[in-house]
């Protein structure tokens, strides 16, 4: 959240006020999974959250938050699919605690964090210089949030196994490095969870590369922002390199003055796009 703040102030007023907005209801609708109020959630609960979505998108509003996504939506041309799709990745959350395979990993990831990347480019806009297709610079901001879904993961891997018994790394990589789900609820770290990590971190990566090709197509009044906040995420798997791939007993984060440290070296390389 700290990190999509700082980002989301290098916007122009009004994309601000957008971005924003589509950011809020993306936290409350996480909060309904992952919050206070998370082990009273059932199916009918998204259901209703979904009917409601498609009141805010016709204009109706149930509170000062649900009128902002209203205005918003009236604004700029904003679908729907991307909202629909987190919902599905909330309700993933409710009944799914295991993932047998990338694949399956890379959807949920989709749904919960890539589906962001749908919402607002919209709003950022596209370059009218863009050499890419519009498909493409899209399926670039869907790279950018799996990147970033997946920088969460390894960030808190050992969290989500203690507290929600939640392990979102494939299960059949796991088994390729010798290694098993009791391995991390041990917070056992050795030679084979330090290789297994290492490609994990590489993919996450390759994720942001990705994402930063598609980045350069984007207005370049909002590049920076978006790829400030890329780049500052992005740090955390370095950080997580720096504890010698500990993320089974501590928690992987950037310090604030080294993230102001990295926008200056951001702005350059998106001058460079």
């Amino acid at each position: 959240a700290k990190t999509f703040s700082l980002g989301l102030r290098l916007m122009e007023e009004e994309k601000q006020r957008a971005v924003w907005a589509i950011y809020v209801w993306c936290r409350r609708t996480d909060e309904l999974v992952d919050g206070s109020i998370a082990t009273h959630i059932t199916p009918t609960t998204l259901n209703k959250w979904e009917e409601r979505l498609d009141q805010i998108f016709e204009g109706y509003a149930f509170d000062e938050l649900d009128a902002t996504l209203a205005d918003t939506a009236a604004k700029f041309p904003v679908g729907k699919q991307g909202f629909k799709d987190m919902i599905e990745g909330m309700r993933m959350d409710l009944y799914k605690s295991r993932y047998q395979n990338f694949e399956e990993l890379k959807e949920y990831c989709y749904r919960v964090a890539g589906t962001v990347g749908l919402m607002t480019t919209p709003v950022m806009g596209i370059s009218e210089d863009s050499k890419m297709p519009v498909n493409e610079v899209l399926d670039a901001a869907v790279s950018l949030g799996i990147a970033l879904q997946l920088t969460n993961i390894l960030r808190d891997v050992g969290e989500d196994a203690r507290l929600r018994d939640r392990i979102y790394l494939p299960l059949d990589e796991l088994a390729e490095f010798g290694l098993t789900e009791a391995d991390i609820f041990a917070g056992k770290v050795d030679d084979r969870w330090r290789e297994f990590m290492k490609f994990q971190i590489k993919r996450a990566r390759e994720y942001f590369e990705i994402a930063k090709e598609g980045i350069g197509s984007l207005d370049p009044k909002v590049r920076w922002a978006v790829w400030g906040a890329g780049k500052v995420y992005g740090e955390i798997l370095d950080a997580i390199e720096a504890n010698d791939y500990d993320n089974l007993s501590q928690r992987a984060y950037v310090p604030r003055w080294k993230k102001f440290m990295l926008l200056p070296v951001a702005f350059i390389q998106t001058l460079m796009m």
